[in-house]
């Protein structure tokens, strides 16, 4: 069976379904294609809590997102500000400088539009007391640039999605692998693909590749990031193994953006492939030793938004690419829910010589020498604040702690072990403002347009924390728009 429209996607998760919503509503005909079985559909997103970074102005701003915020709420919680000029700042900062400008500004400067956006077309926001609010003076104080989350988390932005976009009329194929982009000398007209395995082509007009990078690929990995990225733990989808950007390649689209990095956490040692509830991100409350039983980070560099996304690659990088967080009472309340699930990989001791002896694979001695002189460290004279940068340091060794350093001196004390886990890859293909993906001559390939993680250029060596469902969010909007409009113009040049 031969299916024909105006506007395919390929990809069902956050990027291609803001696209297929985006496209139907300026006009377009549209037909999604899924990898993925129904049950396993929207890629990352789905694995996402659904937390999201964007621009605002203050409160008055989130009640338009979140008409349901009640004046307890605001009464009770400090959300400050962030804004457009912040975002890009940290866009560029956190990148080292080496993000696309124009892209970077379209994404701050389009975010919150896009979450208005989203919010008429049903999708909800809360804020996310959970993980990003601490109770400070008997008010929650938010921090780190991002305040809101999906209800539902990933699954009820990827369903609320599916459902708006079925009742504008969008139809979504499941158990659909594209393969193939249909083109000529004039641009792309269409995708080959694989339903229930059989092969078959949709014929359109334009195409919107969002089928995400090739993080779930151990091959493409170690390929492009190189040495040891095989032996990473890879989250999120198990679908996102690369076609939708080579299948551009081949066709002669240019690639761009950080190809050797990629979103790496930590998370549990142990722990399958592809399963919730890997990441450990509470390290800035307490430090990370390998196993030389050294400290090899600085947990409290930053904000753990802005450094999460790369601890990942300092772990793989340690001797069995393993690493052990440590905790003692005295923050311990202040561990993210991950951290209470049965599936972690934790010790308990009453002593740090007790929990010496149980720390798999760390050399003892040089654990109990490496705590002794990281407690003398640390400034006690600083007050401790998990709400801000509290510059509470520590002075006089190797590793700096720059933030939240406390003394580890209250049991009973806990250890968890972490590996790399790695998340979504940066490198995939170029695009202009306008979403067209570009060939190698720098020129846009008509009809082709590209969304979400498989976009090369906004992020290099690490990103901030929530901006990769934004960006997927502002740009599939954008694709959509101008699939449509590309649409309209070639239905007008063959009336």
């Amino acid at each position: 069976m031969k299916y024909d429209t105006d506007v395919v996607i390929v990809g069902a998760g956050n990027a291609a379904m803001c696209a297929a919503i985006s496209a139907r509503e300026n006009g377009a005909r549209v037909m999604v294609l899924e990898k993925a079985p129904e049950t396993e559909k929207g890629g990352n997103s789905t694995y996402t809590h659904g937390s999201i970074r964007f621009a605002y102005n203050g409160v008055e701003d989130l009640k338009v997102i979140m008409p349901d915020l009640s004046p307890e709420d605001i009464d009770t919680s400090d959300f400050g500000a962030y804004t457009e000029e912040e975002f890009y700042n940290d866009m560029c900062r956190i990148t080292n400088y080496r993000t696309d400008p124009e892209l970077a500004s379209i994404l701050t400067s389009e975010s919150f539009d896009t979450i208005k956006w989203l919010q008429t077309h049903k999708v909800r926001w809360v804020p996310i007391y959970g993980r990003q609010a601490y109770k400070v003076d008997g008010k929650f104080k938010f921090w780190g640039g991002m305040i809101v989350e999906s209800v539902g988390g990933g699954p009820g932005l990827v369903g609320a999605l599916h459902d708006e976009a079925a009742n504008l009329g969008v139809q979504v194929l499941f158990n659909a692998m594209a393969t193939e982009l249909i083109h000529d000398d004039l641009g792309v007209h269409g995708v080959i693909f694989k339903h229930n395995g059989k092969t078959t082509e949709v014929h359109a007009k334009a195409v919107i590749l969002a089928s995400g990078g090739f993080h779930a690929n151990p091959e493409m990995r170690t390929r492009y990031l190189g040495p040891k990225w095989d032996l990473a733990h890879a989250r999120g989808s198990r679908f996102n193994t690369g076609e939708g950007i080579q299948m551009a390649i081949n066709i002669g689209a240019m690639a761009s953006g950080n190809w050797s990095g990629c979103h790496s956490v930590g998370g549990d040692r142990y722990l399958p492939d592809f399963t919730e509830g890997f990441q450990k991100l509470s390290y800035p409350f307490g430090i990370l030793v390998n196993a030389e039983g050294k400290r090899f980070v600085d947990e409290g560099a930053d904000y753990r938004n802005y450094t999460y996304a790369k601890y990942g690659r300092k772990i793989l990088d340690q001797t069995g690419q393993f690493a052990w967080q440590i905790f003692d009472q005295k923050v311990a309340h202040l561990l993210r829910e991950e951290y209470k699930s049965r599936n972690v990989t934790k010790v308990k001791a009453n002593t740090l010589e007790e929990l010496a002896e149980k720390l798999e694979g760390v050399d003892p001695e040089s654990f109990l020498q490496t705590i002794k002189e990281y407690n003398s460290a640390v400034k006690k004279d600083i007050p401790f604040n998990p709400t801000v940068k509290d510059g509470r340091s520590t002075e006089g060794i190797e590793v700096r702690k720059s933030n939240w350093a406390n003394t580890l001196d209250e049991g009973p004390y806990e250890a968890y072990a972490v590996t790399c886990g790695i998340t979504f890859t940066f490198g995939g293909l170029k695009i202009n403002s306008n979403t067209e993906v570009q060939n190698i001559l720098s020129q846009s390939i008509p009809g082709l347009y590209a969304a979400g993680e498989l976009v090369g250029g906004l992020f290099y060596f690490n990103y901030p924390g929530g901006a990769g469902l934004t960006a997927g969010s502002v740009f599939g909007k954008i694709a959509g728009e101008n699939a449509a409009r590309f649409v309209q113009q070639r239905d007008l040049i063959h009336s």
